[in-house]
């Protein structure tokens, strides 16, 4: 029950304590709290609670410290932002240990940039203890949740009905050979051809802001104009500078436009970025134009070293993960949201607005159209395969290989 105070003393005490609340360490205003209480005896700590906003246990602190019955040194007061720090100022490299751990089993919907993981916090956070660092499961979740991860459940996304039992060895050796490359200041790019569009006045997902009843109007259907046909975009992904390339093709996706693209971005951006370096990383899909079952793109790539005279490396995501490839949910989504609403209604339209594409976090897209005819159905011989300067990895050569310009064969003979 709190005393029924003159209301001018009442307004004096609360004016004593907005001064101290802003000037006074926290033993003060304990005693300040203490006092109230003490001074006015029965119903003094409801007072003091309505004045001082304090809980009555730490009413009754500063009462006993002002009896004698507590004592705080001077010393263990608590400067003005005091207080424990946090993770991060404790371990300033503690989000880079996260993300390697999260890292190379990251999964993503390339349509969103929230990315999740399947490792729990508690799993998580016993894997930073062992490598020193006093870290709480709770804590873990939190620096997730500002890293843009969530715990999420199963999703059935996977485009092969059974996963293949090497999966997840495969992503580790590529986020490895990614780490090597980067280590060594190489270029590290992932490529893979988006979705084919029609060219016209067809409806384009999305909205965006335009006159109150005044929509732009598209075509009912969306079967496709033969006059103006479809464009293939086909990216390049820079992951360490986190810049896109993007060349949009007018006739088929083809390995021959595949490396064309790539080749296009080597001569356009790569080359003035990493002019001293001899080696590129190629991180793409197990299927499509640029699959690793595809003769044809090896031939084309080892045109492309013998031209360049770079070492191309190649490692490919294992089959039914071709969602999980960082061009995906870095940079097309990003394109399918800057031309949501937008009728894609000429090639001019789509290299704009493709090239228009920017993130706040330092996406820059460079974009090209590319009007050259590529045939379907090129057949590569035994013989002309034979003659692809290419050595295989140890671990599953099939997804991961390297190929060399013909006029720096070394004497390690191919696998």
């Amino acid at each position: 029950m709190m005393l029924d105070v003159p209301n001018e003393e009442y307004l004096h005490l609360k004016e004593i304590w907005k001064i101290l609340d802003v000037h006074g360490n926290e033993k003060i205003k304990r005693i300040f709290a203490g006092s109230i209480a003490k001074v006015y005896g029965y119903g003094g700590t409801d007072l003091s609670k309505s004045i001082t906003g304090f809980c009555k246990a730490t009413i009754k602190l500063g009462v006993d410290q002002i009896n004698g019955k507590v004592e705080i040194s001077d010393e263990k007061q608590r400067r003005v932002g005091g207080g424990r720090k946090s993770i991060t100022e404790i371990y300033p490299e503690i989000i880079e240990e996260l993300e390697t751990l999260v890292e190379p089993l990251t999964k993503g919907d390339p349509e969103s940039p929230l990315l999740w993981t399947n490792k729990s916090t508690t799993k998580l956070a016993d894997e930073l203890k062992q490598r020193g660092y006093n870290i709480s499961s709770t804590t873990v979740g939190e620096l997730l949740k500002d890293m843009d991860y969530s715990l999420q459940a199963n999703k059935k996304v996977f485009e092969s009905s059974k996963d293949h039992p090497d999966r997840n060895e495969q992503f580790e050796y590529i986020q490895k050979t990614v780490d090597n490359y980067h280590l060594q200041g190489n270029p590290v790019i992932s490529v893979d051809a988006k979705k084919k569009e029609n060219v016209g006045n067809y409806k384009n997902n999305g909205k965006e802001y335009s006159k109150k009843g005044d929509p732009t109007e598209v075509n009912a259907y969306d079967f496709p104009d033969k006059k103006r046909g479809k464009a293939t975009p086909y990216g390049i992904y820079d992951i360490e500078n986190k810049t896109g390339f993007v060349n949009v093709g007018k006739s088929y996706n083809t390995a021959e436009f595949a490396v064309s693209s790539i080749r296009n971005w080597w001569y356009n951006v790569g080359i003035n970025m990493y002019s001293e370096k001899n080696k590129i990383l190629i991180t793409a899909d197990g299927g499509g134009s640029n699959g690793y079952r595809v003769r044809l793109w090896k031939k084309e790539l080892q045109k492309f070293c013998d031209e360049s005279g770079l070492e191309v490396t190649v490692c490919h995501f294992p089959p039914g993960t071709s969602k999980w490839n960082k061009i995906e949910h870095q940079l097309f989504s990003q394109i399918s949201i800057n031309w949501r609403g937008r009728p894609l209604t000429n090639f001019e339209t789509i290299v704009n607005l493709i090239g228009s594409t920017r993130t706040r976090k330092g996406l820059s897209v460079e974009c090209t159209l590319d009007d050259n005819t590529y045939k379907k159905g090129i057949k590569v011989s035994d013989e002309e395969f034979d003659q692809i300067n290419i050595y295989r990895h140890e671990f599953h050569g099939d997804w991961n290989y390297t190929i060399k310009p013909k006029c720096n064969i070394f004497e390690t003979s191919k696998v």
